[in-house]
């Protein structure tokens, strides 16, 4: 089929005229050549690809038969007259109208407010074959036409942050989140309305505090400024057993004396879900840390890899003693 219209404007085959209104307002506005000042032959590209898949798209007749017969079918299309050059188009057939024509049509008026300036519609652009004008000198759309030099592009705010409280098994093992968000968009009409969206977030195993997770141009939408970039901070949530010390996991066990002498076997249920049994050889002794290797947190870079656990032990003395047990430790222990 060649081009894939449906790709270049990213929505799908059942696409309707408000959603193609809608994907096209969006990425027009991001690819304008005008707005792309250091890469201008790109964005050029791109600008005209988008509006010949606005053309075609928007346009039932043409639709059906790019959709049935893809560009060839486009190509043998009847000329119904003369048609708005500079879109390069097909020798014998449909013709891709000027793209700032498409454009200026589209919006009507500017999107953007130009100070003082006081202009209320667009600039219109050449349809005589002779391609953009304002790329480097001339009118152009994104100037005010008060002075006609400093460029005025639309800011984007800076990106709006939450956080995303997770628990410590959730950051072990990794999970899925649903997040309902509500924010305003600017419609197919230019009406500023709300929308609430479901976004997927994928956590991975391993993923520290303070990790971001950003979703661009999810903020809310505005006339003037383009769309915040929404962004979700990972916070752990506190745990009961657990303590986390970067990709190590720290547990405190409680031993009694006899047990701290004897050297303990303890049973320790991990974060997801496992019975792990750690025998201890050495003598516990107050402040004792026993290292458990390979089963602290995942490195997330590292995979197939963990931090390591530490069990701080803390030695229960006995409050009271028989003479007889005084005078059999003493013995014992050489005392």
């Amino acid at each position: 089929m060649g081009v894939d219209y449906y790709e270049v404007l990213n929505v799908g085959r059942n696409a309707t005229d408000d959603d193609l209104k809608k994907a096209y307002r969006k990425l027009a506005m991001r690819w304008h050549p005008d707005k792309n000042p250091t890469d201008k032959k790109e964005a050029e590209a791109k600008f005209k690809q988008i509006s010949e898949a606005y053309e075609v798209l928007s346009d039932p007749q043409k639709r059906t038969t790019y959709d049935q017969h893809g560009e060839e079918g486009l190509k043998d299309m009847p000329v119904p007259g003369p048609s708005g050059g500079g879109g390069g188009g097909f020798p014998n057939g449909f013709n891709p109208r000027n793209a700032e024509d498409i454009f200026a049509e589209f919006f009507g008026s500017s999107p953007f407010e130009f100070g003082s300036a006081g202009v209320g519609r667009s600039t219109r652009y050449s349809s005589d074959g002779g391609g953009f004008r304002g790329f480097g000198g001339g009118d152009n759309m994104f100037r005010s036409h008060s002075d006609g030099a400093v460029p005025q592009t639309p800011k984007k705010p800076p990106p709006v942050e939450s956080k995303l409280p997770c628990t410590l098994e959730e950051l072990y093992s990794g999970s899925s989140r649903k997040m309902k968000i509500s924010r305003t968009v600017v419609d197919a009409n230019g009406r500023v309305v709300p929308e609430s969206e479901i976004l997927s977030i994928d956590i991975k195993p391993g993923w520290k505090k303070g990790t971001k997770i950003t979703f661009p141009d999810k903020g809310n939408e505005q006339h003037n400024q383009l769309p915040a970039d929404l962004v979700f901070v990972i916070d752990e949530k506190p745990h009961n057993v657990y303590k986390r010390d970067g990709n190590d996991l720290i547990i405190s066990h409680r031993v009694t004396l006899a047990e701290a002498i004897g050297g303990p076997t303890i049973n320790v249920t991990t974060l997801d879900g496992r019975d792990l049994p750690v025998t201890v050889t050495e003598i516990v002794h107050p402040s004792y840390e026993h290292v458990v290797l390979q089963e602290g947190m995942p490195i997330t870079k590292e995979p197939g890899t963990r931090g390591d656990l530490k069990i701080k032990f803390e030695v229960k003395f006995p409050t009271k003693l028989t003479e007889d047990q005084r005078e059999a430790l003493k013995s014992a222990l050489g005392g």
